[in-house]
């Protein structure tokens, strides 16, 4: 985890910011619940574990910083609630989700599904892409395996 975190602390140097004790926190938790796919309240409940003086709107500000400099991405699942996804390093693209329909898991796909349909986009339309999100939404294989031992 330290070495990410003086990765994540040269993007911000790069950038003319600082690593603030308030912004490691942040990232901090961030990297301990990467998996987790947390909303800013998530965030912010997490953080004030390690460091009680962080207000609310610290951790906000945190958040939109390190999404602006594509630390971490931003993402709504369709449920009105933003949550915060580290970008994989070195990763040109966001990477994708399947999100339950059900029981509300999400899932992620690592791989870039979108690379030939970019091409199509990018030649077709004279659009250069810089980066895409792909959502897939439907029933997860956890439910998928309670429903057929319950038929």
């Amino acid at each position: 985890m330290e070495t990410r975190i003086d990765r994540i602390k040269k993007q911000l140097h790069a950038a003319s910011f600082k690593l603030t004790p308030q912004r490691e926190a942040t990232v901090r938790v961030l990297l301990e619940h990467e998996e987790d796919h947390l909303s800013a309240e998530d965030v912010f409940l997490l953080v004030k574990d390690k460091a009680p003086e962080i207000g609310l709107a610290t951790v906000y500000r945190t958040l939109e910083l390190l999404t602006e400099l594509k630390i971490v991405d931003k993402i709504n699942f369709g449920d009105g609630v933003a949550r915060y996804d580290l970008r994989q390093e070195g990763a040109a693209h966001f990477h994708h989700h399947l999100v339950c329909i059900e029981c509300g898991a999400v899932d992620e796909i690592q791989e870039d599904l979108l690379e030939d349909v970019e091409q199509v986009v990018e030649k077709r339309w004279n659009f250069l892409v810089k980066d895409h999100r792909l959502t897939f939404h439907g029933i997860c294989w956890r439910c998928n395996d309670r429903g057929s031992v319950e038929e």
